[in-house]
């Protein structure tokens, strides 16, 4: 190797360094949003968990891109071809293939391991919960049923959404829930961005076998998550979205036990928008949802681009 190639290499290596960081640095990203490598922020202690799996698994995964990277580009500067002859021919490399063994094995158990952990944790519900809800999926929306209180008439206090109002599913943060979901027709998937996981629903669960429970510790602090199905499920898939709101502690105990009591202005129990007026806690109160908005479903409302145009 003459001093030339080794200058050229070193410069070349640098260039590609001083490349990265500018790449990294152009972003605007912080700390913090790299680390996530375009996760949401995780807003439960299982989503945390997820997204420490998700960035170690992709540090590893660069490190040995790294190392590959570097392992081509050597071979590619040093090694060019110099002479028409063949180089050494070796048959055997026993250390060599050792470390091609082992290394791999290596990094595929203790991956194995780390998501063993994590998958555990995650789908764990050992412990009691302080909040029930029975998610509802239907063709295309949600219904959230709170099966521990019931109205004065002998219901159980629900909320259903509507293709004119988007369902709002009200939970108290840093409070134990557990989630049980079904279908009333094809499959779906309950999904919020912020818990970093989505959770098929299945109709009749119990029949097939399936695992419809799970929970999480607790949501860590107030506010509004968009939900969404993520499973293609007819023509409005797309727009079959639900809220999930988290208030403090007192103003969820507020929020349940209007649910349960009548309106004396409609004779009827109070909805969700008006409990979550009549708690009043600010833009978290708000009546109906703040991340995502209905969709019309009258076909005949959209016409397809050029219509009626001559």
């Amino acid at each position: 190797m003459g001093l030339k190639e080794g200058t050229r290499a070193h410069r070349l290596a640098k260039t590609a360094g001083l490349v990265g960081l500018v790449g990294i640095g152009a972003t605007g990203c912080s700390t913090d949003e790299v680390l996530r490598f375009g996760w949401p922020v995780a807003v439960t202690p299982q989503a945390e968990k997820m997204r420490e799996l998700w960035t170690w698994s992709v540090i590893a995964a660069l490190v040995v891109g790294v190392i590959v990277w570097g392992l081509i580009l050597w071979s590619v500067v040093f090694h060019r071809k110099k002479s028409e002859e063949l180089p050494r021919q070796t048959a055997y490399n026993l250390p060599l293939e050792i470390v091609l063994i082992v290394v791999p094995t290596v990094i595929v158990a203790v991956l194995f391991y780390f998501t063993a952990v994590t998958q555990n944790y995650v789908t764990d519900k050992s412990g009691k919960p302080d909040v029930n809800v029975d998610v509802i999926a239907f063709q295309w929306n949600w219904e959230f049923q709170y099966p521990d209180h019931k109205t004065a008439e002998g219901n159980v206090v629900s909320t259903v959404g509507t293709s004119g109002e988007i369902p709002i599913m009200v939970l108290p943060a840093h409070k134990r829930v557990q989630f049980t979901l079904r279908s009333t027709d094809v499959i779906h998937s309950f999904f919020v961005p912020e818990f970093h996981f989505k959770r098929d629903v299945f109709p009749m669960p119990e029949k097939n076998n399936q695992d419809n429970v799970f929970q999480i510790d607790q949501i860590d602090r107030p506010g509004a998550f968009v939900g969404r199905c993520a499973e293609l499920c007819g023509s409005y898939h797309a727009v079959m979205n639900f809220e999930v709101r988290a208030l403090n502690e007192a103003d969820f105990d507020k929020y349940i036990e209007l649910r349960k009591e009548v309106n004396e202005k409609t004779g009827k129990p109070y909805t969700t928008a008006e409990a979550l007026s009549q708690v009043n806690c600010g833009e978290l109160c708000a009546p109906l949802a703040t991340t995502t908005t209905p969709f019309n479903t009258d076909r005949t409302a959209r016409e397809a681009s050029g219509a009626g145009q001559k």
